[in-house]
């Protein structure tokens, strides 16, 4: 994912997590199963700046690489 696309939907599950945490406390408390994931994935995706590195493959000597 580009710089874009991780910020949309990172900030989109980001918010959605939020409105379902927020939902749960007024409504019903199963609610956090679902706001609580989707929260932390959110994070996740929005903070992961590793992904964009694109690691080299290493030549392995007298393997199938050749």
């Amino acid at each position: 994912m580009n710089l874009v696309s991780r910020t949309i939907t990172g900030g989109a599950m980001i918010v959605l997590g939020l409105v379902l945490i927020g939902l749960a406390f007024f409504s019903a408390l199963f609610i956090l199963i679902y706001g609580i994931p989707i929260l932390i994935i959110g994070v996740f995706i929005f903070l992961n700046k590793k992904e964009d590195k694109i690691e080299q493959i290493k030549k392995m000597k007298g393997g199938k690489n050749k």
